[in-house]
């Protein structure tokens, strides 16, 4: 029961912090949002490893990601990054993903 509260304590934590620092985080108007239908997400700790995915790929400013709804939003910048690079990147994390 100890280890199970450890457990939950530190994703609230995470969370907390993973919230803050998304808040920070300033897009240029020039950036283009890109969504994605998200498979396998089944609990909330897929989303900030989506996201992390996501924020990986080099021109990416900036992702959000909506569990329940099973779809990731990302701000990027066209010149740099390719929707394909996307997909390949939440696919690598264990999340397949398609452009919407």
């Amino acid at each position: 029961m100890r280890s199970l509260l450890l457990i939950m304590s530190m994703l609230l934590l995470t969370a907390c912090y993973d919230a803050k620092e998304q808040a920070r985080i300033v897009v240029p108007a020039s950036a283009q949002q890109v969504s994605l239908a998200v498979s396998n997400m089944t609990c909330s700790s897929c989303g900030p490893t989506v996201r992390r995915a996501l924020q990986q790929v080099p021109g990416v400013y900036k992702a959000t990601v909506d569990v329940r709804r099973g779809i990731a939003t990302a701000y990027i910048d066209p010149a740099r990054v390719e929707v394909r690079q996307l997909t390949q990147a939440t696919t690598n994390a264990g999340y397949p993903s398609r452009a919407l």
